[in-house]
């Protein structure tokens, strides 16, 4: 079937898991990189309190400040929430499993929608069955990849609504559970969350918040990193890493290719890994830009919602039960 109405399928295994075995068994100091960031909670505490003062700020102002507010600074906090939350989903800041859970319902706040706890679930799945469609919710739905398809307007909506698009793919992977008290809990969070803030700051706020959330994920140069990890702008290379500037404000989160060999690697030591093993990494193309990869996604017809690896081999990783921790793949 032609690549334009369908994915790219593929009877090979993810890539990530032999390359992790190849790069310990040529680097094994690569190993010592694994460990925990428990100063990663400071980094939490002060985004979430940047979005609190500015939402204040700008309670005062006109909507235009409101909607300027949230797209050049909201934005760039929101999407540093998501990485805080992402590197809380992999336990890389505490010991304990259910602290590393309330550090990620706290980066959650700002962000209004209740994702913190079952991003956890769906992401860790994400990195065990990569390319699995009934299990990756990384991957489009195939309703979701026909309308969009490659049309310009088509991705500008996609962007624009992605969480509602991520959302309405949860029905699809039916073998991951859906609910427990975690997602409960991070609810009621953001509940009373929401309900401080409104009183206290007014709407202005609260639309500055949610305006924050959907730049920082869609419409917005940084929601090109959703299609710079794993969308197929090369060929048929899976998995893209991002070596540009805006890691410095981003906890590294564009080394995706190096997160994926090493998912118990904190983000202050992502870079570290490429340079122990750089024939390993130097090798794979790479991106530079957001900016650019935004406007070729969105001006690019040979780049669709399409241009995605899908696999049935889940390899030797079984799914467990949802109520036992997971074990990283390292």
């Amino acid at each position: 079937m032609d690549m334009k109405y369908d994915f790219k399928h593929s009877h090979n295994p993810e890539p990530h898991r032999a390359r992790t075995k190849q790069i310990l068994q040529a680097h094994p100091e690569v190993r010592n990189l694994i460990g925990k960031n428990p100063y990663t909670i400071f980094a939490i505490l002060g985004l979430v309190a940047l979005q609190i003062v500015i939402a204040w700020l700008v309670s005062a102002e006109s909507w235009w400040m409101v909607l300027i507010g949230a797209y050049f600074i909201g934005a760039f906090a929101d999407h540093s929430l998501f990485v805080m939350i992402h590197e809380c989903a992999h336990k890389l800041l505490f010991k304990s499993p259910v602290a590393n859970k309330f550090a990620g319902m706290l980066a959650n706040m700002p962000q209004l929608f209740p994702s913190s706890a079952s991003f956890e679930r769906y992401h860790i799945k994400h990195h065990s069955f990569q390319g699995v469609h009934e299990l990756d919710g990384d991957l489009p739905n195939r309703w979701e990849a026909r309308l969009i398809n490659n049309y310009f307007i088509g991705k500008v909506i996609w962007l624009l609504f992605y969480p509602f698009f991520q959302l309405f793919r949860l029905g699809r992977l039916k073998e991951i559970k859906a609910f427990d008290k975690w997602v409960a809990i991070n609810w009621a969070v953001q509940i009373v969350f929401i309900t401080v803030i409104a009183y206290f700051f007014g709407i202005k706020a609260i639309v500055y918040l949610l305006l924050s959330f959907f730049f920082s994920v869609g419409l917005h140069p940084l929601g090109a990193r959703w299609i710079q990890e794993h969308y197929l702008t090369h060929e048929e290379q899976e998995t893209y890493s991002y070596y540009g500037v805006l890691n410095s404000v981003a906890f590294n989160v564009g080394y995706h290719n190096e997160h994926h060999d090493f998912p118990s690697v904190p983000w202050n030591k992502l870079p570290q890994i490429k340079k122990q093993a750089p024939a390993y990494y130097d090798t794979l193309k790479s991106h530079t830009s957001w900016t650019l990869l935004f406007f070729r996604f969105l001006f690019d017809k040979e780049l669709s919602l399409y241009s995605r690896i899908v696999r049935k081999n889940r390899g030797k990783v079984c799914l467990k039960d949802e109520s036992k921790p997971d074990i990283e793949m390292i």
